[in-house]
């Protein structure tokens, strides 16, 4: 089924009208930044959207929109209302000037943190094998097996380990208060 982008001018004056903003992303992101008005529902435990009577429509949307834009059937059958995707996501509504919360106490998403991580695992094993010892090449070999282990299967070991960082727990509480 085919979900129609909006644009987030179009967005806003259905949300005015009394459409319902769904913001997709997951708790770490959405605790950093977010739309004020959205409703959040993460994609991975998204099931059905409860709605108003009367609310015209649902928008969902993400950082960019890709993530809604590649999810658009799933999204769509969890509401029995028209379905949009915010066309750019939040990246896009706030480019617009509209109101977005942002939070900078709370830590980066997780897997920007997997993604510095890594870089940073391969960069030194690479320095360091080329020159302190060639042995160190293999934290480099090990981390990229990693990540291709990660996007074949769907699970990434790195990121889980990253959620038990003080700095994500201490997030992770003070969402759960």
């Amino acid at each position: 089924m085919a979900v129609p982008h909006i644009s987030p001018a179009k967005a806003k004056e259905l949300i005015d009208r009394g459409a319902i903003l769904v913001d997709i992303r997951e708790f770490d992101e959405h605790s950093r930044r977010r739309i004020p008005t959205a409703r959040h529902a993460p994609l991975s435990t998204l099931d059905r959207i409860e709605t108003t009577a009367g609310a015209p429509a649902v928008i969902f949307h993400c950082r960019s929109g890709n993530r809604t834009a590649s999810n658009a059937a799933r999204l769509a059958q969890c509401t029995d209302f028209d379905a949009f995707i915010l066309d750019g996501g939040i990246d896009a509504w706030k480019s617009a000037g509209l109101p977005v919360i942002e939070d900078k106490g709370q830590p980066i998403e997780i897997m920007r943190q997997v993604q510095i991580a890594a870089g940073s695992l391969v960069l030194a094993g690479t320095a360091l094998g080329a020159f302190v010892h060639p042995g160190f090449y293999f934290l480099a070999a090990f981390v990229g097996a990693g990540l291709v282990f990660a996007g074949v299967s769907g699970s990434c070991a790195m990121a889980r380990l990253l959620a038990f960082a003080p700095w994500n727990r201490r997030a992770a509480n003070v969402a759960a208060a």
